[in-house]
This record gives structure tokens, C-alpha cells and sequence, in this order.
């Protein structure tokens, strides 16, 4: 288990952006079920999941948790993430609009309190102080531990914790940026993993596997398609190929799947806590769960740092 605030987390993350989107409600709750056996504790979602699908509004993947955790009939250990901000709905941080959200989100989820809520993205119309110190008030409240920043610059990040501070306020505990072999800059070169460090700030990374990319089951020449045809295409240059070659070529030397290389990858850069990924089907599960008990040699860290050094 890793640290991660007061709470103790696994070291893979579980994503939830699938559930009720490529994964029906009986196979997440399969899913769900494959993970916590494995000794998997922490689940991400958030309130906007998924409204970009046709018909859905969003909370679709709340609820299915929230099955599922009543199905279990409690939830001793596992550490539940949310996110508010992005709802088509309810879109921004403004106070008022933070507290529907969040009631809504805890009577999704069956959740009195919620472990890590993140603002999904910035709102530079509302006064920072005005956001922060809602959430300040929900941490008061008992209506979450603890809060983290999803999809912020650097620079916004360092006003956000100066503002807190200035304020007496609360902090926030995670970052929540893309980060993989083919989306290293938000952290490395605009500066995002050294706020983090500087400030002592979980890198809590999505996107690890850039929609699938980095599986290795996309190859030049071959039409893309499904759900994430659109996400995965930005990838698919030559430049992209290249990582997912050297990907392969490890992970035959290691005996792994090119997934388990890639977020061991991830989970090996500075800062970074816990990587999060997710999987349409329980069969999908082992490759992700398998990145914790790989350990990259220095000459295998080197190949990749080398081969995708053009997404830094």
C-alpha cells in the first residue's frame, strides 16, 4: 500500500471512467469484484462519467459503483476518488453549484463521505478562494477527507496552494494529470511534477495507456476503430509506433504484456503514487494489477525515456 494523505492506497488505481459506458453494470461489477480480490483498495471516477455517450448525462459511472457497493454490502478499506466540475449539467466551481454535485456524487456512490474529491478542471471565472474554501467547509463537514486538482497548469496549481494558504485554508493532497510514454510534458516540462514536489502533492496520472495505444494492439496501417478510436488516433504517428515497438520488446524480455510495462513506466517516475487505469473486462485486469511487481532495469528506463523523448 501506498501513502496518499491520512489514507493508504493501492499502488494501481482503478479507472471507472468505462463503467456503464464499454462496461455493462454485471461486468463492472466483475471487474470491481476482480480487483478488490487482488488487494486492489482505490477506485476513481467522476460525476461527468459519462456524458460524452449518446442518451447519458453523466453519473452514469457513479452509479454502478454505488451498486456495487450496496451489493457488497459495505466498503471497510477501499478509498473511493470523484470529480466535479465537468458535468455538462453542472459545469464550474462555484460554491452553489459545488454542493449539488456534491450531494449528488454521495447518493450516487451510497457514500457519507468521500475520500478524495477533485476539481475535474479549472474555472477562472470564480475567485479561487470562493472554490477552496468550499471545499475547505466539505472537509469541515465530514463530506470528504481530503481534495485534489485534475487537469490544472503548474501555474494555477502554485495560486491555488498559495490562496489556501494565505487563507488558512485546506491544501489540496493530489494532481491529477495525463501522463504516459506518449503524454510526458504536463509533468515534465511545463512543470506539474515539480509543483508536485515542491508542495509534497500526490501525482495521482491518467491516460497511462493513452486509451489503449500502449497495449500494443494497434498497429501502422490498420484502421482504428471503436469506442476510443478518436483518443487513440492523436497517438498513432510513427513517433507513437516507435514507443509501442520498444514497449513490445521489453515486455517479451520480461515475459509481461506491453500494458505492464507501460504502467510500470508510469508508476516509476518521481512522485507519482498511484497510476490510474481502467479495464472493459475482468480479463484485462492481470496485465494492469501485474505493473506493481515490475521493476524496469536501468537500461530498460533509458530505451523508453530515449524512444519517447519527442512527447516531452
Amino acid at each position: 500500500m501506498k501513502k496518499l494523505a491520512t489514507l493508504r492506497v493501492s499502488p494501481l488505481c482503478l479507472g471507472g471512467n468505462v463503467f456503464g459506458w464499454t462496461a455493462d453494470q454485471n461486468t463492472s461489477f466483475q471487474i470491481l469484484d476482480a480487483f478488490v480480490e487482488a488487494g486492489g483498495n482505490f477506485i476513481d471516477t467522476a460525476d461527468a462519467y459519462s456524458s460524452w455517450v449518446p442518451g447519458h448525462r453523466g453519473g452514469e459511472s457513479e452509479t454502478v459503483i454505488g451498486g456495487w457497493l450496496a451489493h457488497r454490502s459495505g466498503h471497510p478499506g477501499l478509498v473511493v476518488a470523484t470529480k466535479v466540475a465537468k458535468r455538462p449539467t453542472h459545469r464550474g466551481l462555484r460554491p452553489s453549484n459545488l454542493k449539488i454535485c456534491l450531494d449528488g456524487s454521495r447518493r450516487r456512490l451510497g457514500l457519507e463521505t468521500i475520500d478524495l474529491y477533485y476539481a475535474h478542471e479549472d474555472d477562472p471565472d470564480v475567485p479561487v478562494a470562493e472554490w477552496v474554501g468550499a471545499f475547505d467547509a466539505m472537509i469541515a463537514e465530514g463530506a470528504i477527507r481530503h481534495y485534489g486538482l485534475s487537469n490544472f497548469t503548474a501555474e494555477r496549481v502554485a495560486e491555488v496552494i498559495a490562496v489556501a494558504e494565505a487563507e488558512g485554508l485546506a491544501t489540496p493532497v493530489a494532481l491529477q494529470p495525463p501522463y504516459s510514454l506518449v503524454h510526458r510534458a504536463d509533468v515534465e516540462t511545463c512543470g506539474l511534477g515539480e509543483v508536485a514536489e515542491g508542495n509534497g502533492l500526490a501525482l495521482l496520472p491518467y491516460q497511462v495507456l493513452a486509451a489503449g495505444f500502449l497495449t500494443g494492439k494497434y498497429r501502422p496501417g490498420e484502421p482504428i476503430r471503436g469506442a476510443r478510436a478518436a483518443r487513440v488516433k492523436g497517438s498513432a504517428t510513427p513517433e507513437g509506433f516507435a514507443v509501442v515497438d520498444e514497449l513490445v520488446a521489453i515486455a517479451d524480455e520480461l515475459g509481461v504484456e506491453p500494458a505492464t510495462v507501460a504502467i510500470a513506466w508510469t508508476a516509476s517516475r518521481p512522485g507519482v503514487v498511484a497510476p490510474i487505469a481502467s479495464a472493459s473486462s475482468p480479463e484485462q485486469l492481470p496485465a494492469l494489477l501485474a505493473a506493481a511487481e515490475v521493476k524496469l532495469s536501468r537500461s530498460q528506463v533509458n530505451r523508453l525515456k530515449k524512444v519517447s523523448a519527442t512527447f516531452s
